[in-house]
């Protein structure tokens, strides 16, 4: 529990400081059993911008997540490293994860990253706005698949 309540405190205080993607009406997805299996875009993303997002703390992957990550000396150790998540799961589930991981796990301390409905405790500027933008969710899935190790 402990855990979770410093998980909260963090992520509270990284999304304050960063803004949300910009006002974007989403784009409709469907779940298919632990997976979305079409990219939100319509296309695969970038791996390269999305390995920049993962690192930059301002996308919050690695408050909590650790990896291969040399040129970061400060990592999480709240959630899965991200090494070998592209062997772990596939591009579908890692999508699921990222857009709204509450739908495998109503426990998780992970944000939903590309949901806006029925959330609690959202500050003013967020609310009806995503975390991340559907390019850059498929930017991060094209970039955690090539983690294979």
């Amino acid at each position: 529990m402990a855990r979770r309540a410093l998980a909260t405190f963090l992520a509270a205080g990284l999304f304050a400081a960063c803004a949300p993607a910009d006002a974007e009406e989403l784009r409709p997805y469907t779940v298919v059993g632990d997976t979305i299996p079409q990219p939100l875009t319509g296309t695969k993303g970038d791996s390269t911008r999305g390995r920049a997002l993962v690192v930059e703390r301002s996308s919050t992957c690695i408050l909590c997540h650790s990896g291969p990550f040399p040129e970061q000396a400060f990592q999480g150790d709240l959630a899965p490293n991200l090494a070998g998540s592209g062997g772990r799961w596939s591009e579908g589930q890692l999508r699921l994860r990222m857009v709204d991981a509450a739908h495998l796990n109503a426990e998780t301390i992970m944000p939903s990253y590309y949901r806006v409905d029925g959330l609690a405790r959202v500050g003013a500027s967020w609310r009806g706005k995503p975390i991340l933008s559907a390019e850059q969710i498929e930017d991060i899935v094209a970039f955690l698949v090539t983690l294979r190790n």
